[in-house]
């Protein structure tokens, strides 16, 4: 093998040749192992160039192979020699292993190298060192146990004086120079090695090696090192309870000076805190700086209830250990402590509801002044509706409105009579201060809101009265334009139906006759109509003055009703004057009609026939003529066959008295004739 190739694990110097001998002119070795992890097989290519050196007459004298452990674990020494075995084992002559220098003060290890010789291969020394490092040990262990001693008796013994030399002993006395728990854990460490070493040494000599003998100091140091910790265990017992006793007074006298400070803070700075708290503010704004003041005074407070959470929960566990001489004074410090934390909190929280109830009140009072703010600016808008419709619709939500302000301000006298309950029921501060004097101001404060509301509140209701008043007014003054234009509508449909229907003159005088009558009760309806919108024009011009107000429709209502009074009345006066000509057509008709022909001494005067005639004629001109309207319009009673109809009834009427004037005629000449022929046979 060559170095280079192995030169960084070399330089680490895991094992080297010292070049000195053994008393067989062997070799020697040494492993000096580290406190870092040793690579074993780092090691194992160290060893196999280090023995590749010498010659072969010298490894034929063997190595004695020393293995430094004292600043190693034992676990690795052990590794290293069980290594040994499988690298070099026919060179190894002697294997010598140095004990860690604590080894002593750790467990006893478990690998007895004397029992594995055989196995090994070689012999395997330890080197130990006990002489020295026991003896350290044995000699610090006696020299602490005693002084601890001494100083635990002269403790305990002081415990027992009055109660003045405790106080003036507790400082210096109360610790000890050296810690009795690490003293006692020492004499068991030191006593378990001396027991462990007695019996390796007989389990060694039964096996038939080498016996290896205590020596006469360690059978002498193990009674000893049993009476001290015999010994130093009793006044150790001693010693804490003495601790424990002087820990519970100065628990007390802890608690008792946590307790006063927690009761002199509440009943002072505390209790200055909430008396100089108790104004209610004059709006949202104010109450809520009030609130945001009001937590930052709790949240000081709640490090004190803290504190006294952490001093009860300290109390009730001395009283549960049950010392009858500590048990009236934690219960008189338990009771003075909960006395002022709970008379506080409840102070604290009586604030709280009051500052909410005023905040609460403050914010039904800002809701409804906006609610009255909002219902006088409806009221004090114009009203310009378009409609009856609008008209209700707006008072339906005015009243709406007006509700909603009752039910605001019923909240508003609820809230405040509660926020006054809770004021004239405040309890007085920690000291009995009277805050009646202080209160009065705020109770003033909560009556003025609720008065000025009221007023505020009366004066729109009687606002609303007036405009309640004014649009009922707006809904008559519609609905008195609505029925003049409804009226309007009706006089147009009775002057339609009158051209449109009324169109039959009757075919004989009787008939004509009804025709006539139902004409005159038709013109008496239209009249009633026009009437109606004529009082309903004048009912909407008062109704106007009344409002102060002009309306639109009145205007081009009255115009329309003339218009179409007029036109109707035009109609109906030619309708009555055509129905009166057919009636006298009729009548001089019938007359000549109702006689016989044959009877010669009823002979109808000619001037009947004329009149019929010229009835006749006029009547079927006037069928012909349209009605004309004064803007000049005209209009035609019925369609151009109705009036065929009509007239073409007249000419038949017409055609049957010329037939019978024609008849008459011929009656008559044949009447002369007969008085000519008879006038000659008489002469």
């Amino acid at each position: 093998m060559e170095a280079f190739k192995i030169l960084p694990v070399l330089k680490k110097k895991l094992a080297f040749l010292s070049g000195g001998k053994d008393r067989r002119s062997g070799l020697i070795l040494t492993i000096p192992l580290c406190t870092e992890q040793t690579s074993m097989e780092e090691l194992s290519a160290t060893l196999d160039y280090l023995l590749s050196i010498p010659s072969e007459k010298c490894k034929a004298r063997g190595f004695t192979v020393i293995v430094d452990g004292r600043k190693s674990q034992w676990n690795i020494v052990k590794t290293v020699v069980l290594m040994l075995q499988n690298v070099i084992p026919a060179e190894v002559s002697l294997v010598c292993v140095v004990k860690p220098d604590e080894f002593w003060d750790k467990k006893v290890t478990h690998f007895c190298f004397w029992k594995e010789k055989d196995r090994l291969g070689f012999e395997v020394s330890v080197l130990e060192v006990f002489c020295f490092s026991g003896q350290r040990v044995f000699e610090k262990f006696t020299k602490e146990s005693t002084s601890l001693l001494d100083e635990l008796i002269v403790i305990n013994e002081n415990e027992k004086g009055s109660q003045a030399e405790k106080d003036r002993s507790s400082e210096s006395n109360i610790l000890p120079s050296f810690d009795p728990e690490t003293v006692l854990q020492t004499g068991h460490e030191l006593l378990s090695e001396l027991q462990q070493r007695r019996f390796n040494g007989s389990e060694g000599g039964g096996g038939g090696g080498t016996a290896w003998s205590p020596m006469d100091d360690e059978l002498l140091a193990q009674p000893q090192v049993m009476k001290l910790l015999d010994s130093l265990r009793e006044q150790y017992t001693k010693y804490q309870e003495v601790c424990r006793q002087r820990s519970k007074r100065s628990q007390l006298e802890e608690i008792q000076t946590k307790v006063m400070q927690v009761v002199n803070w509440l009943e002072g700075p505390g209790t200055e805190q909430l008396r100089t708290q108790w104004g209610i503010g004059d709006s949202i704004r104010a109450s809520q700086a009030l609130q945001q003041k009001h937590e930052e005074i709790e949240s000081q407070h709640s490090e004190w209830f803290a504190v006294y959470v952490e001093l009860n929960q300290q109390i009730a566990a001395l009283l549960s250990a049950g010392d009858e001489e500590d048990l009236m004074e934690l219960k008189g410090l338990q009771q003075q402590l909960s006395d002022a934390c709970y008379r506080q909190a409840s102070q604290l929280e009586f604030r709280q509801n009051i500052l909410q109830s005023a905040h609460e009140f403050h914010m039904t009072a800002q809701d409804l002044s906006q609610q009255l703010d909002g219902l006088l600016g409806m009221l004090c808008a114009d009203v310009a509706p378009a409609d009856g419709a609008a008209i209700q619709q707006t008072l339906k939500h005015l009243e709406e409105k007006l509700k909603s302000v009752e039910g605001a301000l019923q909240s508003l006298r609820e809230k405040g009579q509660v926020l006054l309950d809770q004021m004239s029921t405040q309890t007085s501060f920690s000291y009995g201060k009277d805050v009646s004097i202080e209160n009065k101001e705020n109770i003033d404060h909560i009556h003025s809101v609720m008065e000025d509301m009221q007023l505020r509140k009366q004066r729109c209701e009687d606002m609303v009265d007036v405009r309640r008043l004014k649009m009922l007014q707006m809904v008559q003054l519609f609905k008195c334009e609505e029925d003049a234009s409804q009226a309007v509508e009706w006089l147009g449909e009775l002057l339609d139906a009158l051209l449109k229907t009324h169109i039959r003159l009757g075919d004989d005088s009787q008939e004509t006759k009804v025709l006539l009558e139902k004409h005159k009760k038709f013109v008496d309806v239209a009249q009633s109509t026009y009437d109606y919108g004529r009082q309903l024009l004048q009912a909407t011009v008062v109704l106007c003055q009344s409002l102060r107000c002009t309306t639109r429709s009145s205007g081009d209502t009255l115009p329309r009703l003339n218009r179409v009074w007029k036109q109707f009345t035009v109609t109906s006066d030619e309708r009555q004057h055509r129905l009166e000509m057919a009636i006298a057509f009729h009548t001089a008709a019938e007359k000549i009609l109702r006689e016989s022909p044959e009877l010669a001494e009823l002979m109808v005067d000619v001037e009947a026939y004329e009149e019929v005639e010229t009835v006749g004629k006029g009547l079927l001109d006037r069928l012909t003529v349209p009605v004309i309207f004064p803007d000049g319009s005209e209009q035609f009673f019925g369609s151009p066959g109705d009036m065929a109809s009509s007239a073409e009834s007249i000419r038949e009427r017409m055609k049957l008295v010329e037939e019978k004037r024609f008849l008459q005629e011929e009656a008559e000449q044949r009447l002369d004739e007969e008085a000519l022929e008879a006038g000659p046979r008489e002469s």
